[in-house]
């Protein structure tokens, strides 16, 4: 009888050979080694993924692939797909596509969006590619402040300080009037791909990899 048809599965037999620790290692070791597959791929093609929310964590990883890439000869292509998240850890990302001495190739998918968009403009316009169906979201930076009046007061500073560098460099990048970047991340600012093509985000809308 079998495990999973014994009318007692707590009691289940096992057989003698058969170590559920064991079977759990080898599962793992399975995984390491196809993420260790993988990481050797994106090493070779010198492509960096940014995927999910943005933070200090990711930040750390894609300067250590940036510079190790950079170490290198070719092109690196950087991939993003993300909602966005802590405004400085992709202010490190952008600062660090432009530091490295490398051509860097921005592929935008699935949505990029705040912080994501922000390290999107880190690459040079003619650079920056998406796929068809992405979206972009452009708005003022989010922020919750709790403490006294005092706080509270430098804390709102700081993020207008922050709102107007980051329109500043939305304004730089697309080519846009300052004045109607403010205006358009007033309210969350939803483009398409070829909306983004035309507001100045995106050189050109990509199919295939041969088009990079």
């Amino acid at each position: 009888m079998s495990p999973e048809s014994s009318p007692f599965p707590e009691f289940a037999v096992r057989r003698a050979d058969e170590d559920p620790d064991e079977k759990n290692d080898k599962e793992d070791d399975k995984r390491e080694a196809q993420s260790s597959d993988i990481a050797k791929a994106l090493f070779k093609s010198r492509t960096v993924l940014i995927f999910g929310e943005v933070n200090m964590k990711m930040a750390e990883r894609v300067t250590a692939q940036l510079l190790a890439y950079n170490e290198g000869e070719g092109d690196i292509r950087v991939i993003v797909n993300s909602p966005g998240g802590h405004v400085e850890s992709g202010d490190t990302i952008h600062d660090m596509i432009r530091f490295v001495g490398s051509k860097v190739k921005m592929i935008g998918t699935g949505w990029v969006a705040s912080a994501g968009a922000h390290i999107f403009l880190g690459a040079k316009k003619e650079n920056r590619y998406c796929l068809p169906f992405t979206r972009f979201l452009l708005h003022q930076p989010l922020g919750g402040v709790q403490g006294q009046a005092s706080d509270i007061h430098i804390e709102a500073e700081e993020i207008l300080k922050m709102r107007a560098r980051l329109i500043k460099e939305i304004a730089v990048e697309t080519g846009q009037p300052y004045e109607k970047v403010v205006a358009d991340t007033e309210r969350n600012f939803w483009m398409g791909a070829e909306d983004a093509v035309k507001y100045g985000l995106v050189a050109k809308v990509i199919s295939s990899a041969k088009e990079v």
